[in-house]
C-alpha cells in the first residue's frame, strides 16, 4: 500500500492575541497602525488572534477585521465571543473560533487541576544565527553562546542567555507570568514575558549592554541588575 500524501501531526505555534477594548474600526486601525509603526519589520503579516470578549454584542466584527488586516497583520482566528450571534458571524467569516489556553484547566479524577508536565530543560551551545527560531516547549530554555539580530528564542518557561543578545526573546510563551528572562549582555531586539513586551527603545538605557534580569510585576515588564 503507497504511503498517504498526508500526514495530520500536533504542533506548537506562538501566537500574539490582540485584545480590543473599542469597537470603532477607525480607532482600532489608528492604535494598530501606531503599533506597525513601533516594530514593522517584526509585526509585518505576523499571525495573531483577535480577543472581542470586551467588545458589545453588536461590534461590527467584519469592519473590525478589515481595519486590523489593512495594517499588514494577519487573523487567523477569534477568541471571546460573547454570545451565539458573535459566534456566527465569526463562523461566516471562514476563521475559527479560538479559547485562549491560560483559562483552560485539566481535571483529574480527584477533580484536582494538574500540574504542567514540564520537560528537561533545553540547552543551545551554539550561536544562534539571524533568521533561526528555536523554542523550547514546557521547558526552560538555555543559550550559552550569542544571539544575532533577526534570531528568535522561544520557551514556554524561563529563558537564559550566557553571551549578547541582539535578537528576540519570548519566555512563558504559553501564558506562564512567573517566567522570566535572564541575560548577561542585553541589546535585544524585542523582549517579551507572557505576551507583554517591550520593543529595544522601551529598554531602559542603564541596562543595554549590561546583565539584567527581567520579570513581570503586577502583569508588567520590570527589569534590574542581574548579579
Amino acid at each position: 500500500m503507497s504511503q498517504s500524501p498526508i500526514e495530520l501531526k500536533g504542533s506548537n505555534f506562538t501566537l500574539s492575541v490582540v485584545h480590543l477594548y473599542d469597537d470603532q474600526p477607525e480607532v482600532i486601525h489608528r492604535a494598530m497602525q501606531e503599533k506597525m509603526e513601533q516594530a514593522p519589520e517584526f509585526l509585518k503579516n505576523a499571525p495573531v488572534v483577535i480577543n472581542i470578549s470586551a467588545l458589545p454584542v453588536g461590534a461590527d466584527l467584519p469592519a473590525l477585521h478589515r481595519a486590523i488586516e489593512s495594517v499588514g497583520l494577519r487573523i487567523v482566528g477569534f477568541s471571546g465571543c460573547q454570545d451565539e450571534e458573535q459566534r456566527n458571524i465569526v463562523l461566516k467569516s471562514g476563521l475559527p473560533l479560538l479559547k485562549e489556553g491560560k483559562s483552560q484547566k485539566v481535571i483529574t479524577q480527584e477533580n484536582k487541576p494538574t500540574e504542567p508536565i514540564f520537560k528537561k530543560t533545553r540547552i543551545i551551545n551554539t550561536p544562534v544565527r539571524s533568521g533561526q527560531r528555536i523554542y523550547a516547549p514546557n521547558s526552560d530554555l538555555i543559550v550559552t553562546n550569542n544571539v544575532s539580530a533577526g534570531a528568535e528564542l522561544i520557551a514556554d518557561g524561563n529563558i537564559h542567555i550566557y553571551g549578547v543578545l541582539r535578537g528576540r526573546v519570548l519566555a512563558g510563551a504559553s501564558g506562564d507570568q512567573e517566567s522570566q528572562i535572564f541575560c548577561t549582555h542585553l541589546n535585544a531586539e524585542l523582549t517579551s514575558i507572557a505576551g507583554q513586551y517591550w520593543l529595544s527603545e522601551k529598554i531602559p538605557e542603564r541596562f543595554v549592554g549590561k546583565a539584567a534580569k527581567l520579570r513581570l510585576v503586577n502583569n508588567e515588564l520590570t527589569i534590574e541588575t542581574l548579579v
